[in-house]
């Protein structure tokens, strides 16, 4: 365990953000935080408590009067290997994308569209991360925490966590209260490609790649190259991703935003609701590639708000309201973030 006093942040965040923690504390297995947790509770310890992964869904707008927590729980286990299905045990540490790279080159495949997605492993349990029509809640089987008021070992069932769109127990009724340590999933042997985002088919034409053609590899390496033409590399200009949620609205509302603009984008999700993308309405305000000082709009991606340089957090949470106001006064939506602010 390795504990920091008056620490910087700057390396914890992909917003590159100079704020400061009071203490963060980093831990190698689950029995190191349980010890921790029992020390703080012996010590009558009540200031603020937060666990982070790897900063990619967090914009921190001040420092952090209290103690953070990170995992450095590494490992990927085979569990079960048995009727073309497997279960595997990994470490909440794990990078996101190496797991995803390791299961392509071992021939477990459910993850190829969830390629490049920025973060750790056990933030994808806590955020449902999801892209290209799939989602972490479609392979989840097991996740594995420590009540972070106890010190307890919990397991949550993935009916359990209460998954949705961007969405689990875990964001909302027990937000803060518990530490992913370990997530399983459960993958298959049979290479099933899920083409059902439309601008997958199109990037799969425009390289000359028939349906018939694909492979996992070459899916994963699709996806890759999508991902890197409209999203910023964090180490250049700091960002969180996607920073938005879809909103997803009443199908009279759809069609009221259609009289006027036919040719909006949308995803059917049941007979009485669908989804717009977010980026497609901050584009129409003509907030891509703008900037409200030192924090901007990135200009391949209306969806991606971007720290041009020495922005706080606050600056970028700014911007957030702004771009909020004109979505609501141009189309009557609100549009709500999927990066968290600390």
């Amino acid at each position: 365990m390795i504990i920091s006093e008056h620490c910087s942040l700057l390396g914890h965040n992909t917003f590159g953000i100079a704020a400061r923690a009071r203490c963060l504390v980093e831990y190698d297995s689950a029995e190191e935080l349980q010890a921790f947790i029992r020390q703080r509770n012996e010590q009558m310890d009540h200031t603020p408590l937060l666990h982070i992964g790897g900063g990619s869904n967090l914009l921190f707008t001040k420092d952090f009067e209290g103690t953070i927590l990170h995992s450095r729980i590494k490992g990927i286990e085979l569990l079960s290997d048995a009727d073309r299905k497997v279960e595997v045990r990994v470490g909440a540490a794990v990078v996101w994308d190496d797991f995803v790279d390791y299961a392509v080159r071992h021939g477990w495949y459910g993850l190829e569209n969830l390629s490049l997605i920025p973060g750790e492993v056990g933030a994808s349990a806590v955020q449902n991360i999801g892209a290209y029509g799939a989602e972490a809640k479609d392979v989840i089987s097991l996740v594995e925490t420590i009540d972070l008021q106890t010190g307890t070992p919990r397991q949550f069932t993935n009916y359990e966590c209460l998954y949705a769109y961007r969405h689990s127990i875990f964001k909302t009724r027990l937000r803060g209260r518990y530490a992913v340590t370990h997530v399983r999933f459960c993958l298959s042997r049979d290479f099933e490609p899920n083409l059902e985002y439309g601008g997958l088919r199109l990037a799969l034409s425009k390289n000359g790649i028939e349906p018939n053609q694909l492979d996992a590899a070459l899916l994963r390496a699709t996806i890759i190259g999508i991902r890197e033409g409209k999203l910023p590399d964090p180490k250049v200009l700091g960002n969180a991703g996607s920073f938005f949620t879809n909103p997803i609205v009443l199908r009279n509302e759809y069609n009221r935003i259609a009289r006027e603009f036919p040719e909006v984008p949308h995803y059917e999700v049941d007979a009485l609701h669908v989804k717009v993308p977010a980026g497609w309405l901050i584009e129409q305000c003509g907030w891509k590639g703008k900037a409200l000082g030192r924090a901007g709009v990135y200009e391949k991606q209306a969806l991606v708000l971007v720290n041009l340089g020495g922005a706080t957090g606050e600056e970028i949470a700014q911007l957030c309201r702004t771009i909020q106001t004109s979505v609501r006064e141009r189309f009557q939506i609100d549009i709500q973030p999927e990066v968290n602010f600390i």
